[in-house]
């Protein structure tokens, strides 16, 4: 989002202002059945189409959110040591497993690891996985995803409660040098997902369900009477094909002698489509016999509409440029935005034959802090850490949180040995520096990797070699800076 999303908001609204005053000017001196064609138009057009931007926002808020939590859990460095450390004391991941699920407010939480198989939950070790157990086929599924897809999203028994039907967002874990490790994730009641759904039918007396990629319908409403598929639906068997090949779309269709408008639009993160319909209700006759002399007031309305329209755009759109670019806890940018930031940066250091590092920072026994102190301190802690990090960085350097009290720096213009005393800077600033919080007094440091970018090097190789520094200034007793040559 940015200047293109704005202009395209605004050529939009004023096309539409435009479609709309020029359809009224028409229709008013025509026929029923133009009046009522422009209607249909407006709504499959128009109406709809904003319907659906408007759910799909508050989903972006709803639904999405198992999906960060459990992306958080994947990078987090205490299930990835943990794991790796030959998963001793199971007793403190399963209290980081009940943390997460009390926290954040899910159903359930788990991680099962590839060396043991053992199942873990916020109530303790459940199982073992079995290569021959049908249950456990979702983690053999998830194992084997293209390296591109790191997560799946599926509707299941809860294997802690049979009984419950959960969305679980299954996110795979690779360790510090790329090695897949086992799979975490976190899972959404299908009760509550359901009654999400019934609040957007009632609020905008409108059809909504969703399909996955081949059409299968995976979840509706208690009111849904629908086929369980595009395809066997009724008066969608031609159409579906073209809604399960494009990311958005718009149709009318004839189902049980009413024309029904669709709207269908791909949700990425979850690989499912969002359809919401709404049939041709029979208020329309009423409205068309009296549209002549109500036609300055539709005017008016219209006008409204969009002025409404126009704001409510706006606030979502620059609430989701906020959403998506920064971290609500400290302001940084956050992962999500890094490689557009580094793109940007590598385009500049071509034309100018620059270099650009990175700092990847760690904050030592963060945990002790939450433990010691409570998150909420914890929270004021990372809050004073980015204030700290943005005093010493300059306007175009990026500071990222990269995950849990993990942040990465990027560096335009600055060489590797530039980088390594910029970071020891910071670690010694960080380390002098007793941070005051609520009356508490509190000392921390922190481990930095450096790593310098070589020509042609991926910004995702370019991370491992920062994050393997940092590891290597872990493993060395924390409170150090090590540099990355390779």
């Amino acid at each position: 989002m940015g200047n293109n999303a704005w202009n395209d908001k605004n050529k939009f609204i004023w096309l539409l202002s435009v479609l709309l005053l020029v359809a009224f000017l028409v229709t008013s001196g025509i026929s029923y059945k133009v009046a009522h064609d422009s209607l249909s138009q407006q709504i499959e057009s128009n109406t709809l189409p904003l319907t659906s931007d408007n759910i799909y926002s508050e989903i972006q808020q709803d639904l999405l959110r198992p999906i960060f939590i459990s992306s958080l859990m994947a990078q987090d460095t205490f299930v990835r040591d943990w794991t790796l450390s030959h998963e001793q004391e199971p007793e403190k991941l399963i209290r980081y497993l009940k943390e997460i699920q009390e926290k954040y407010d899910t159903v359930t939480s788990f991680f099962v690891s590839e060396k043991s198989r053992n199942y873990y939950h916020s109530t303790g070790i459940l199982k073992q996985i079995q290569d021959v157990e049908p249950d456990d086929a979702w983690y053999f599924r998830v194992r084997s995803l293209p390296e591109s897809e790191h997560y799946e999203v599926n509707i299941d028994a809860d294997t802690a409660d049979r009984s419950k039907t959960t969305v679980f967002v299954n996110y795979k874990v690779f360790d510090f040098e790329g090695k897949f490790i086992g799979v975490t994730g976190v899972g959404l009641a299908v009760e509550k997902v359901k009654s999400l759904i019934e609040l957007y039918q009632k609020r905008y007396n409108r059809r909504v369900f969703f399909t996955d990629r081949q059409g299968n319908v995976t979840l509706h409403g208690d009111e849904y009477d629908g086929a369980d598929s595009l395809q066997t639906s009724l008066g969608l068997e031609n159409l579906s094909t073209r809604i399960l090949t494009s990311p958005s779309a718009a149709f009318s269709y004839q189902r049980n002698g009413k024309t029904v408008y669709l709207n269908s639009r791909l949700v990425p993160e979850f690989k499912w489509y969002l359809i919401v319909e709404q049939e041709d209700a029979p208020q329309e006759r009423e409205l068309l016999n009296t549209f002549w002399g109500n036609l300055a007031l539709s005017l008016m309305v219209t006008l409204g509409i969009l002025f409404i329209s126009n704001m409510t755009l706006g606030r979502y759109q620059r609430k989701l440029e906020v959403m998506a670019s920064t971290d609500k806890l400290t302001g940084a940018a956050n992962r999500q935005v890094f490689d557009g930031y580094f793109r940007q940066a590598l385009d500049k250091a071509k034309l100018t034959q620059s270099p650009i590092s990175i700092l990847l920072l760690d904050i030592d026994h963060f945990k002790k802090v939450n433990d010691s102190y409570g998150h909420g301190i914890g929270d004021l802690v990372l809050k004073t850490m980015t204030n700290m990090l943005r005093g010493a960085l300059q306007q175009q350097d990026i500071l990222c949180r990269w995950g849990g009290e993990e942040f990465l720096i990027l560096l335009p213009g600055m060489d590797l040995t530039r980088a390594a005393e910029l970071a020891e800077q910071i670690r010694e600033l960080i380390f002098q520096r007793e941070i005051k919080v609520n009356g508490l007094h509190i000392s921390i440091t922190v481990s930095i990797g450096v790593a310098e970018h070589q020509a042609q090097e991926p910004a995702e190789d370019l991370i491992k070699r920062a994050d393997l520094a940092l590891y290597q200034a872990k493993e060395a007793g924390r409170n150090q800076v090590v540099l990355n040559h390779s």
